[in-house]
C-alpha cells in the first residue's frame, strides 16, 4: 500500500511539474510579447512625425500617407497577439513603401529632422527585430514543449496549444527577396 501511495505521489509531482513548467514557458513568451509591445509604441509614437515631415514634401503621395496612417491605427488598436503580429506585418510594408518613395525627393532626403527621425524608425526596427527574434525563440521553446511528449498529454488537457510566430508575412518575405532596384537617373 506505501509503494502504491510513493508512485501515486510521484506521478502527481511529475504532472504538477510537466504543468508548471508549461505554465512558465507560456509566461516566457508573453513577456517576450511584452518587450515586443514597449519597442512597437515607441514606432507608433514615431509615425505621425514621420507621416508629417514627409506630407510638407510630397503633398501628391497622400494615398501613401493614408495608408501608413490606416496600418498605424490597425496596429494601436489590435487586442491579441495574434492580430498584432498580423497588423504590424501591414504597418511594416507601409513603412516599407514609404522608404521607397522617399528616394524621390531628395530634398526630403537631406532635411535634418526627417534625417533624424530616419535614423530613430532605424534603431527602433532594429531594436524590433532583437525582440522578435527572442519572442519566436520563447514561441519555439513553448511549442516544442506543447507538441512534445509526455508534456504534449498536460497540454491538452489544460488547454494549452501551438502558438504562431512573429514573422514578416508571405507579401513582405516575398517583397524583401527581391533584388533592389538600383538607378543612376
Amino acid at each position: 500500500m506505501i509503494i502504491l501511495l510513493v508512485i501515486l505521489a510521484v506521478i502527481a509531482i511529475w504532472l504538477v511539474t510537466l504543468y508548471n513548467g508549461l505554465v512558465k514557458l507560456r509566461n516566457r513568451r508573453q513577456n517576450a510579447f511584452a518587450d515586443i509591445d514597449v519597442q512597437l509604441r515607441q514606432r507608433h509614437d514615431l509615425v505621425p512625425q514621420l507621416v508629417e515631415t514627409v506630407k510638407g514634401y510630397a503633398a501628391h503621395e497622400k494615398e501613401l500617407l493614408l495608408k501608413v496612417t490606416e496600418a498605424r491605427t490597425a496596429a494601436i488598436n489590435a487586442k491579441t497577439i495574434d492580430d498584432k503580429i498580423a497588423a504590424e506585418q501591414q504597418l511594416t510594408g507601409a513603412l516599407q513603401g514609404l522608404k521607397v518613395q522617399v528616394e524621390a525627393y531628395p530634398d526630403l532626403k537631406a532635411n535634418q529632422n526627417f534625417l533624424q527621425l530616419q535614423e530613430e524608425l532605424s534603431d527602433i526596427e532594429n531594436k524590433l527585430a532583437a525582440s522578435r527574434r527572442f519572442f519566436n525563440g520563447a514561441t519555439t521553446e513553448y511549442n516544442n514543449a506543447v507538441e512534445s511528449f509526455p508534456s504534449n498529454l498536460i497540454a491538452r488537457n489544460f488547454g494549452f496549444q501551438r502558438e504562431v510566430f512573429f514573422d514578416l508575412g508571405t507579401d513582405l518575405r516575398r517583397q524583401m527577396e527581391e533584388p533592389p532596384k538600383v538607378s543612376f537617373k
